[in-house]
């Protein structure tokens, strides 16, 4: 069933078209069904059925402004004209046999742009003389009643001014005589061939003298007119005010030539300068003003606009309370026209006075060039402003913006109160003060009363007072004196209304019929032909004819009108002349806010011969780079307003100088402009959020104890506006700021994380620290500018930036990067200090030197944002660069996640695993190089005999790189044990935490045993009992309008749920590597542990790998003994990797037992326990003589004598290597036993392939001491 259109369009009416963003530009183009001000058209061909003997003064006007308006098509041509000369080719010497064809060539493209300057001769010729038929033919004694009109001098006005710009453009224009020069020559040339060439001859003759004269033909009578519409203020709009200046000293020249007398007119405060001249004309010295202005006229615009909202939204409001918030209305239309005016006026004003004083300063630093190398034009825009002017002018021109983007918005909603205005205005005065002075001054004068007569014949509108309200008369008492009552009508005062209202009269219709039919007929464009034949009429009334009358017009000199009649005549005069521009409200505004000259360079263009000028020297460009690059608040949400200057020049070029190559330039500087725009505002919006984020995430006890910590605040920016631009209007084009920012920024992120990863990829693992804390400054900047921005989530990006993105893909770019360093410089080059828990690199220089790219270059926003943020920041980094420990394991737990790390482990592991297979050929070698047979270290002959034996039983000099290679392999295997370890501990902290965040929604808590217990006895957990309760209570509401999505909430709670209780029991990652390293052992042990032929313990045949182990390590105790820097290239990586092997083959009892270190620190303490015993018993001997006591005393001294041969030797250094080796074994084994047990338990092994293998027990190594013989036995 269709739906009827009243519902229809009473649902439509319910959307909202609007939207939140801001008004930060100018008006646009609207497009409206309701009715709004009209343009009004130039013709007047209505006025002979006023009959007022105006008709040959109207057809004069018609005259004039048809040749206005082609005067200002010349002055676009000679304006925009541009050297045809400069794109002719000049032939090269092999083909000057074509020369005549070149001529004639060029001589036809040449005619075609002189015919277009004999167009403008033959009209300057029309115009001189149509002025002077004029100026003759009212300047007949004769002539009094009959013009000129207001509107009649001021067409002659601005005829002269279009005169005298293209006298002054024809002049300026360079180009113009050099095309006519090449003219003339290729003329010459051509014309040889030609019959009849004398008549164009002559055509080139007045040509040459029209461009080499200048005119000056101009009548003299309009001075007057020029001077009081300059001191009253008569001339609403700027560029009626300009027109006056321009053709006034032109007047003022031509009558004081004609030798005529001027001491009445006061045209030297008119035209002076005042003393200070660059204070009156700078824009920077007004701003506080202007910006009071602003402010108030804002203020009380936008409660005018409220009252007549209000009044609109009141059926049956009082007369009175009507007509004044209308009269309101209308007095600030007004004002603010006058202030557009005024301002943008300052604004010309400001432009003139910089092209008359270029900039005679030195060239600033930022140019390399000296002065002369610059344009002309650089040094009146580029270089003519500062930066406090540059402030100002940005200020005013987003001032005229928004107060014209308000007034225009606003068209449609006041119009019908200025029309009504407008006309309540002109029937008060023609029904009731024209009444009054019909009855009292002009009762006796005919003259004067027929044209008063005429006034009311003309513009009364007499339907509106037929019927007066039963209210108004009761109030009133019936009163006639007191004027006549007329309805307000919202309709100009036009001819037409007229002509309905007369005939209305005649018939007996309904009034509210009549009114409709008034407003039906409404053609505001014959308004102008009223205003302009009332402004005759007054201006005949008041100075009889008299052109010169001194005084000025109503100066009351010689009159026989009454004061207050002047008054009443002088304040409706004035008042007619707004009333076209209010009428015409659109164009008005669209006038006063134009601000396309500002882009204009012509004339500079003709001077410097070149094409076009960078888009440094555009003023508008300057004006938007000057508030990206002040930084100020204030100014940012203005950053758009200099872009409508674009608009403005474009609409010129296209509409008024109608010039296409124009509108491709202005098009393409916009084009370059909008993309550097776009870019510099998404770099400094990047910048604020990043230093904000870093400002945030700084300590605060640095902060704290920092001298000057206001520095590293930020200050606060407003880019909200700018986030809700989506219909930016540029060149006809809406363009969405929103979209092009979003699209900039998830670039600069990628960028900013791809600078990251590069810059860590350039640095050793150390910098993962540092690494982490940019991204998280970098996702906490994305985190708040989500706030205003749809953006690309971080997550996203930076698995993009770690082509991490496949669901089967469990490496990342990162993950890569650190498992490569790890392999290539890492492992190789850091050794492990194990008191502090912390890897650092050797001093030694590594034996292959690391190939890294060097650090990338990128601005401080790519860091932290400003300079200050960075060095403090980079004051924490540099806390961790120097060693790897525990907080760079978080960092790379944070950074790898749950997806990246198990990939990272897996391959430690497989390198452990790989490192075991290399070792394998490596400690065979050392095997086949033992001794047969090596016994226990004899005790008599102490640590030197000892150390003796060793050297003589470990005879492996020729086999010093091979040790090398295994302590190397051995050393990277115990620092990857250790990193595991490492990583074990963070993981466990992290499974804590991530613990005490979910076990009370879970129902979990800890046992006393560690193990994990439920508090519901297997009931659901307490976030999936919130949910399902939440779920029963909506859904049992009957007011609920989707339950399914509670329900289905309530069984993602249960999904929850048992994710997180499956993810628990996390494992360990030690006790994983441990087994996985077994297992990776296992292949080898029938040859690193071999089992005793006899049962018994091998002492002295055994080639185990602990007999290895031991041999190297008490090897490389002496080495490190010897050579301090030895130590530095192994550390404590060593004993891991060592003694898990040990470990892990079940022989850590024979090590501990059979260990040469250890033999050597046993003989070392019986033969300090001697020394010892010898100190204390010195006397032991001395009473008897015996042999015995004689022997004892030697064997004493001979003691002692060795003591000091041991400590002569150095033995203590190498002793205390021996302790510091065996407590750190223990500490190695005691960690084993903790994380893998070995005795009576059950583990589970690893294969090869990474698959676990359930319930494998390890045998348990018999213990050394139960096989050796026991007493009794």
């Amino acid at each position: 069933m269709a739906i009827p259109v009243e519902e229809a369009i009473a649902a439509l009416s319910t959307f909202s078209l609007e939207d939140e963003q801001a008004e930060v530009q100018g008006a646009g183009v609207l497009v409206s069904s309701e009715r709004g001000a009209t343009s009004s058209p130039i013709e007047y061909t209505d006025v002979s059925a006023y009959r007022l003997s105006l008709s040959e003064d109207t057809k004069a006007l018609n005259q004039l402004n048809g040749l206005i308006q082609e005067g200002k098509e010349m002055a676009s041509v000679l304006y925009t004209y541009r050297s045809c000369v400069k794109a002719l080719p000049q032939l090269p010497e092999s083909m000057k046999q074509s020369q005549a064809d070149l001529y004639l060539e060029t001589y036809q493209v040449l005619d075609l742009e002189m015919s277009r300057l004999r167009e403008i001769q033959r009209w300057q010729a029309s115009a001189a003389s149509k002025l002077a038929a004029d100026m003759q033919r009212f300047s007949r004694p004769e002539r009094r009643i009959n013009g000129p009109t207001i509107t009649h001098l001021w067409s002659m006005l601005k005829l002269l001014d279009v005169l005298v710009q293209l006298d002054h453009l024809k002049n300026a224009k360079a180009s113009i005589p050099n095309d006519f020069s090449w003219y003339k020559r290729t003329f010459t040339q051509v014309s040889v061939q030609w019959q009849d060439i004398d008549s164009i001859r002559e055509e080139l003759d007045d040509l040459q003298i029209f461009l080499s004269t200048s005119v000056e033909d101009i009548l003299q009578v309009l001075i007057v007119f020029a001077i009081e519409s300059l001191e009253l203020d008569f001339a609403l709009l700027f560029p009626e005010r300009h027109i006056l200046l321009r053709v006034l000293p032109v007047l003022v020249v031509l009558a004081t030539s004609s030798e005529k007398d001027m001491s009445f007119w006061n045209i030297n405060t008119l035209l002076s300068d005042g003393g200070d001249n660059e204070r009156h004309y700078l824009i920077v010295n007004h701003i506080g003003t202007i910006r009071a202005e602003h402010d108030d006229f804002t203020i009380r615009f936008a409660s005018s606009l409220n009252q007549l909202l209000l009044l609109k939204s009141i059926d049956g409001a009082d007369v009175d309370w009507c007509k004044e918030v209308k009269g309101n209305m209308y007095d600030m239309v007004v004002e603010g026209f006058q202030l557009l005016s005024r301002w943008t006026a300052r604004i010309w004003e400001q432009c003139a006075w910089k092209f008359s004083h270029p900039c005679k300063d030195a060239i600033p630093s930022e140019s390399n060039g000296t002065s002369e190398s610059f344009f002309d034009y650089e040094k009146v825009v580029r270089y003519n402003y500062n930066s406090e002017e540059r402030k100002a002018l940005v200020e005013l021109v987003s001032y005229i913006k928004s107060v014209g983007s308000l007034m225009h918005r606003c068209d449609t909603l006041v119009a019908d109160a200025l029309w009504e205005t407008i006309h309540a205005e002109v029937q008060d005065f023609v029904q009731n003060t024209l009444a009054t002075m019909l009855k009292t001054t002009f009762r006796k004068k005919k003259d004067l009363s027929r044209i008063l007569s005429d006034m009311r014949t003309l513009s009364a509108d007499w339907m509106a007072n037929t019927n007066k309200p039963e209210s108004y008369l009761q109030s009133h008492g019936g009163d006639e004196s007191k004027g006549n009552f007329f309805y307000p009508r919202p309709v100009a005062p036009t001819a037409t209304q007229t002509g309905n209202s007369l005939r209305a009269s005649h018939y007996s219709a309904d009034p509210l019929d009549i009114m409709y039919k008034g407003l039906s007929d409404t053609n505001s464009e014959r308004a102008v032909d009223i205003v302009h034949c009332l402004q005759f009429l007054i201006y005949e009334v008041v100075s009889g004819g008299n052109l010169r009358k001194p005084g000025g017009l109503f100066g009351n000199s010689g009159s026989e009108i009454p004061v207050n009649d002047l008054k009443q005549l002088e304040t409706t005069f004035y008042k007619l002349g707004f009333f076209l521009h209010i009428l015409d409200y659109s164009a008005t505004v669209a006038t006063l806010t134009d601000l396309g000259f500002l882009w204009f360079r012509e004339f500079y263009l003709e001077s410097s011969r070149v094409i076009q000028f960078p888009i440094e020297c555009s003023l508008p460009w300057m004006l938007v780079d000057h508030v990206l690059e002040s930084h100020n608040a204030g100014l940012l949400e203005s950053v758009l307003m200099p872009f409508d200057i674009y608009n403005d020049s474009a609409q010129q070029a296209l509409a008024a100088l109608r010039q296409r190559f124009l509108y491709d330039e202005i098009e393409a500087e916009v084009d370059h402009c909008f993309d550097l725009f776009v870019s510099k505002l998404c770099e400094i919006i990047f910048t604020y959020y990043k230093s904000w984020a870093a400002s945030e995430l700084l300590d605060a006890s640095f902060l704290f104890a920092s001298d000057n910590g206001e520095k590293y605040c930020v200050q606060p920016m407003r880019f909200t506006a700018l986030f809700k631009m989506t219909r930016v209007k540029l060149l006809g084009r809406t363009i969405d700021l929103r979209r092009l920012v979003s699209e900039r920024m998830n670039k600069v992120f990628r960028d900013n994380l791809e600078f990251l990863f590069d810059r860590f990829e350039s640095q050793d693992l150390c910098a993962v620290v540092e690494l982490e804390k940019l991204v998280e400054i970098l996702k906490h900047a994305h985190g708040l500018l989500s706030k205003d921005l749809s953006i690309d989530s971080f997550s996203l990006m930076l698995n993009e930036m770690q082509e991490n993105l496949s669901l089967v893909s469990f490496s990342s770019r990162l993950a890569t990067q650190i498992w490569s360093e790890m392999q290539s410089d890492f492992l190789p080059n850091f050794i492990l200090c194990n008191t502090t828990q912390r890897f650092v690199r050797s001093s030694r220089v590594p034996l292959v030197p690391m190939q890294k790219p060097s650090v990338p270059y990128a601005k401080p926003n790519f860091y932290c944002g400003t300079q200050d943020l960075n060095s403090a920041h980079q004051s924490f980094a540099r806390l961790h660069s120097g060693f790897f420990g525990i907080p760079h394991m978080f960092s790379i737990v944070r950074l790898l996640g749950s997806r990246s790390l198990p990939w990272l482990i897996r391959a430690l592991l497989d390198h452990i695993s790989n490192k075991v297979t290399m070792l394998e050929p490596m400690i065979t070698g050392l095997q086949e190089a033992l001794p047969k047979s090596i016994g226990l270290l004899p005790f008599d002959g102490g640590v030197t005999g000892c150390m003796r034996v060793v050297k003589e039983n470990l005879n492996w000099g020729t086999k010093s790189e091979l040790k090398a290679e295994v302590f190397r392999g051995i050393k990277e295997i115990g620092s990857v044990l250790y990193w595991m370890g490492l990583l074990d501990i963070v993981l466990r902290e992290v499974d804590t935490m991530h613990f005490m965040q979910t076990a009370p929604w879970l129902g979990l808590y800890p046992g006393a045993d560690g193990e994990i217990l439920h508090s519901q006895d297997g009931g659901d957990s307490p976030i999936v009992n919130l949910f399902k309760s939440a779920t029963a209570a909506v859904m049992s509401n009957p007011g609920c309008p989707n339950p399914t999505s509670f329900y289905t909430m309530s069984k993602q709670a249960e999904a929850a749920d048992l994710l997180y209780k499956a993810n628990m029991n996390t494992g360990n990652v030690l006790e994983y590597a441990l087994a996985f390293t077994n297992a990776a052992l296992d292949k080898y042990c029938c040859k690193w542990s071999a089992a005793p032929k006899t049962g018994f313990i091998d002492i002295t045949t055994s080639k185990d790998f602990y007999r290895i182990y031991s041999g190297l390590q008490i090897g490389h105790l002496e080495d490190s003994v010897k050579v301090s820097s030895n130590f530095e290239v192994l550390g404590d990586s060593v004993a891991w990797g060592g003694c898990t092997i040990i470990y892990l083959l079940g022989q850590q009892l024979h090590f501990e037992l059979l260990d040469f270190s250890y033999q050597v620190l046993n003989v070392a303490e019986v033969e300090a326990g001697l020394l010892t015993q010898a100190h204390k018993n010195p006397h032991v001997a001395q009473g008897s003589g015996s042999a015995a006591s004689t022997v004892l005393t030697f064997s004493m001294f001979e003691l002692i004598n060795l003591a000091v041969i041991f400590f002569c030797k150095g033995w203590e250094t190498l002793l205390e290597a021996m302790k510091k080796a065996r407590r750190l074994n223990n500490h190695v084994f005691s960690m084993l036993k903790a994380r893998c047990p070995l005795e009576d338990k059950i583990a589970c092994a690893i294969k090869q392939s990474g698959a676990p293998l359930h319930r494998v027990k390890f045998e348990n190594t018999v213990s050394a001491f139960e096989t050796l013989p026991q007493k009794g036995a």
